[in-house]
């Protein structure tokens, strides 16, 4: 079985993405599974602090374990937006494949600091565990929005500097970049984001010399996920749409079925509608 560093190599080589989709239940995971299987492409999950608080920490670790070595299949799992060492720490101990801090509220000095701590336990760690750090910042929350959230700004002035992230990169070591190129978290109530800075991912992606992974997308088009994938783009993260497709189908489900009260028939539409959005996805990623 590849580690995940080679599936990331090969993506980045082939000039694809690596989808990263989040899961807060055991739906989700399904659903991702069933699509990425479905395309023969590997596949990230993903879970928040919020969710690794929900699921498990160790219960999302067995899960995607279990997965991965009865199908044989390239499934790993990431500790999505994660604030603090102690939390970078634990994952990293429960055996996830890769970890993301998000230090994008810190000063600039003290995100690499804790940066570079969390690259320098996951190189004693005895396993090969990715390491992303984030330069920029993007909103906090996967929700569907009246506007842009509060503090992100977009206009290029405001995105991540090439020069900064360069010197991020070499200061920590880390293993990939998260940028902010023009991306949000959560997608607007229209459902169709502001255009991603392309120039912006090519300058970045330039400086850096690394992976870039492009956070936040949904709600971006097709057309700028393709185009950030093909100027150093190598993972790309969906969340709110995942969730937004669930409770619409499981609201649906439960109007035409009231009586129901087996949950592994309510919620197949629920799971259904997932890997209905994250094949879609794959497709665009791997075209």
């Amino acid at each position: 079985m590849k580690v995940l560093r080679q599936c990331i190599k090969e993506a980045h080589d082939k000039k694809v993405a690596i989808g990263h989709f989040n899961i807060s239940n055991l739906e989700g995971l399904w659903a991702i599974f069933r699509a990425a299987k479905n395309l023969s492409v590997p596949v990230i999950i993903g879970v928040s602090e919020g969710e690794r608080d929900f699921i498990g920490v160790r219960q999302a670790a067995a899960l995607v374990q279990s997965l991965r070595e009865e199908h044989d299949y390239p499934i790993y799992l990431n500790a999505d937006h994660t604030y603090s060492f102690d939390r970078v720490k634990e994952a990293i101990d429960t055996g996830f494949d890769a970890i993301i801090f998000d230090g994008t509220e810190l000063p600039f000095e003290k995100n690499m600091k804790v940066a570079r701590q969390c690259v320098e336990y996951a190189r004693a760690c005895g396993r090969d565990v990715i390491v992303e750090g984030e330069l920029g910042f993007i909103g906090k929350s996967s929700k569907v929005l009246d506007g842009i959230p509060a503090g992100v700004k977009i206009s290029e002035e405001y995105l991540t500097k090439s020069e900064e992230a360069a010197k991020f990169v070499k200061e920590t070591g880390i293993d990939l970049l998260a940028p902010a190129v023009g991306n949000i978290h959560g997608m607007l109530k229209g459902g169709v984001d502001p255009a991603l800075n392309v120039k912006k991912v090519k300058e970045i992606y330039e400086a850096v010399g690394i992976p870039l992974v492009l956070h936040g997308g949904s709600g971006n088009s097709s057309a700028d996920v393709s185009a950030a994938i093909k100027n150093g783009v190598s993972i790309v993260h969906i969340n709110t749409e995942l969730r937004v497709a669930y409770r619409k189908a499981l609201s649906l489900s439960l109007q035409e079925n009231p009586d129901e009260v087996a949950p592994y028939k309510y919620l197949k539409p629920a799971l259904q509608a997932i890997e209905k959005v994250v094949l879609e996805k794959l497709r665009v990623f791997n075209s």
